[in-house]
Formats: C-alpha cells, sequence, structure tokens
C-alpha cells in the first residue's frame, strides 16, 4: 500500500506542504466532521514537521469551547455548524498553536443530524492568518448535498480545507 488515503486527497496535501514551506509558513487545522481526515492527509506526506504543527480535533462542543476557547454564547447563537463557531475555532487554533495559518472545519457529515437551515452536506470553513486583522474574515459555507454518503462528504470537507491551506500567490 502506497498511502493509506485516496490519492487525490493525498496530492493535495502534498502540495499544500510543498507551497507552505517554501513560504516558510507553519500551519494548523481545527477539525470537527472531518474528525482528523486533514491532519491525517497532511501526516502522509513524509516532511510533513517542517510545515504542520498541530491538529485539533475538537468534534463536540465542550472539546471547541476547552481546546480552542469558542464561547458557549457563540455556540447557542449560531450553533456548532455556523461560520462564526469556524471562524472562532480557526482563531483558536491559531492561537493555541502559534502558527501562521490555521484553518476550521465543522459540519453535519450525516446520515443524520440534519436540520432544513442546516441539512446533511452542510459544511462550514474558516482560514485565521497571524498578522491579519480580525476583520478579514475568511469563511465559507457548503452543501455537498444531503445525497452524498458520509465519506463523500467528509472527503470533500477535507479537500476544500487543503485548498484553503495554500498560499495566496497573489499577494
Amino acid at each position: 500500500m502506497q498511502n493509506l488515503l485516496p490519492e487525490k486527497l493525498v496530492n493535495l496535501a502534498e502540495q499544500v506542504i510543498d507551497s507552505n514551506r517554501k513560504s516558510g509558513r507553519r500551519i494548523a487545522v481545527a477539525e470537527s466532521c472531518t474528525g482528523g481526515l486533514v491532519a491525517a492527509a497532511l501526516t502522509e506526506i513524509a516532511g510533513s514537521s517542517d510545515v504542520f504543527e498541530c491538529g485539533f480535533n475538537t468534534y463536540s462542543n465542550g472539546a471547541k469551547q476547552k481546546m480552542l476557547d469558542v464561547s458557549d454564547d457563540m455556540l447557542e447563537t449560531f450553533g456548532a455548524v455556523s461560520i462564526a463557531v469556524a471562524w472562532g475555532m480557526a482563531r483558536g487554533a491559531l492561537e493555541k498553536s502559534e502558527c501562521d495559518v490555521a484553518v476550521a472545519i465543522t459540519g453535519v457529515a450525516g446520515p443524520g443530524g440534519g436540520t432544513e437551515k442546516k441539512p446533511v452536506g452542510t459544511v462550514v470553513f474558516a482560514k485565521a492568518e497571524k498578522g491579519k486583522s480580525i476583520d478579514d474574515v475568511v469563511a465559507d459555507r457548503h452543501n455537498f448535498g444531503a445525497d452524498k454518503s458520509r465519506a463523500d462528504i467528509r472527503l470533500q470537507a477535507a479537500l476544500v480545507a487543503l485548498e484553503l491551506l495554500l498560499p495566496d500567490t497573489s499577494e
């Protein structure tokens, strides 16, 4: 077996490691619905310790609060699957790790747990970068579709998170 994970996930993780190494950036992830899949993809790459600092696997609301300082008020007001909470997770990961960039993922992978406003397949992402203003929120909500399997939703979420970790070459 060459890799434990799907080839397209490993290939993108390799791009993330290589491009961040060239940029001299250290990265962290805060994962909920992906349960460590992004961290696993990054550590599939030999030499990833040059770039990847840590992953926070914060599946429960309590873990989000304890590990990343996401407030109870934020969770109650907006819900775990929200831009506000994803941003809180990303900021918490950035602060706790002292990295240059952190990405957070929270969502509903299914097959249950969806609501009318947040159906199965809803995943929210946020990116926080050292030295950027809190006004420069990079966050997005995707709906990968309730017709997709749990595995499909988690894979697509991990791919989007990895893309967010690629350095912005337009700056």
